[in-house]
């Protein structure tokens, strides 16, 4: 483990640039496994990893009950993986499945389609960086919930998002990718208003409920959609993409801790519910590069 803290941050970047690359060459393979298949499963996907999470929270909770020392904690945990991951490579696809012409370059700058998936990510995003990083605070300075119910608008939104998930891809393949983008930026944006309109406890977890339910499928159907341009590879496309969605989760939190600095913490939710709203307009200017993609 790192012994100060120049280590932990060369660590923590190797994990988040590695992490990241995971991320872009999961999401590709799940393009190629979702055109097999012909329908939007992507969201499905997501949920798997909302899943995961709620997994990883219960072990370290689990270890840290147990008094387990972080590295033996670590090492557990990497064993496992490599057990699931080692028998899962030879299945894997070696090669885009969505590239009828797309350019095999390294990065490129996003066509408009792509650039309005991005713009739509990097909204979401941002709202969920609100929800990870600020739901607490929220619940503790302006709900002034008790101390034991502090995480419960947190853990609202996590749930109501993972559940959300399983769902998506049946909406979207009965409605479009358009119209779920729509829906899920009014959700997103009359969660957060309801919560800094009414910061009462059940109010407030009620708009987190609603704000999960929002943000749930935004960020899936942006990959799935984004996967499947034919103005580059699907990979490069992720990578796009993802990019300027990340930039939204970077900068949400500082940029809600700032207003709040300014004003308040309500005024900062007030604003990420103007972002969410954005995805209602952006959502209406997207049009797919591929014409014969679901939406």
């Amino acid at each position: 483990l790192p012994k100060s803290s120049a280590h932990m941050v060369a660590v923590l970047f190797c994990f988040g640039l590695l992490g990241n690359l995971l991320n872009i060459s999961a999401n590709t393979q799940a393009v190629g496994i979702e055109t097999s298949y012909r329908k939007n499963i992507m969201a499905s996907m997501h949920g798997m990893w909302s899943l995961a999470g709620f997994t990883g929270a219960a072990i370290g909770t689990f270890m840290i009950g147990q008094q387990v020392e972080v590295v033996w904690h670590y090492l557990l945990v990497a064993g496992v993986v490599l057990l699931i991951l080692l028998p899962s490579i030879s299945p894997l696809q070696n090669r885009d499945t969505n590239n009828a012409g797309g350019k095999n370059v390294i990065f490129a700058l996003p066509d408009r389609p792509l650039l309005v998936l991005g713009l739509i990510a990097f909204c979401s995003m941002m709202c969920e960086g609100a929800m990870f990083d600020w739901s607490g605070v929220y619940f503790k300075t302006v709900v002034q919930a008790p101390p034991e119910l502090v995480g419960a608008g947190y853990t609202t939104f996590m749930i109501t998002m993972a559940a959300t998930r399983f769902v998506a891809d049946r909406l979207v393949n009965r409605f479009g990718i358009a119209r779920v983008f729509r829906t899920s930026g009014l959700f997103t944006a009359a969660g957060l208003l309801l919560a800094v309109a009414f910061p009462a406890l059940p109010t407030a977890i009620a708009g987190f409920f609603i704000v999960g339910m929002g943000v749930s499928a935004v960020v899936p159907l942006v990959f799935s959609a984004a996967g499947k341009s034919t103005a580059m590879s699907t990979g490069t496309a992720l990578a796009a993409v993802s990019s300027m969605g990340f930039f939204g989760f970077l900068f949400g939190p500082p940029l809600i801790g700032f207003i709040a600095g300014a004003s308040s913490l309500r005024v900062s939710f007030s604003v990420m519910a103007a972002l969410a709203m954005c995805i209602v307009l952006l959502a209406g200017h997207y049009r797919p590069a591929n014409p014969n993609i679901t939406g």
